[in-house]
């Protein structure tokens, strides 16, 4: 295995606890059955962001782009998605668990950084 499907690996684990983050924190927002509510549809909306606002060819989606926006969009879409999720560990109460998802979300772009040149030079 390649260091790029290792780093590919890497952030969608990444994706994934950042996703049920948003569901842990939505679900502790509030009582009743808003609380499940929250639950799913904040982690719905995420990922929908997640999903439909993308640069064309990006080489770690699929490469389609619903709603194409600049890669410094995409990138900032991006940072905040993953600095949502480390407020969210750190809001429940999971100090060591934010910092550890934030550095390994850092490791990750550092890894990446070809790919944050690339995103940089897509102005469509």
């Amino acid at each position: 295995m390649n260091i790029n499907a290792i780093n590919l690996t890497v952030r969608f684990l990444l994706e994934i606890s950042a996703l049920i983050s948003f569901g842990i924190w939505g679900f502790n927002q509030t009582s009743g059955w808003q609380k499940y509510l929250l639950a799913i549809v904040i982690p719905l909306l995420f990922a929908a962001l997640w999903g439909i606002f993308a640069v064309p060819n990006d080489p770690s989606r699929s490469g389609s782009a619903p709603v194409v926006i600049p890669g410094v969009f995409r990138l900032i879409l991006e940072l905040l998605f993953f600095f949502f999720a480390v407020y969210c560990v750190n809001n429940l109460g999971y100090v060591k668990l934010s910092v550890i998802f934030g550095v390994m979300t850092i490791l990750h772009y550092i890894v990446s950084y070809d790919r944050i040149v690339w995103l940089v030079s897509k102005n469509n």
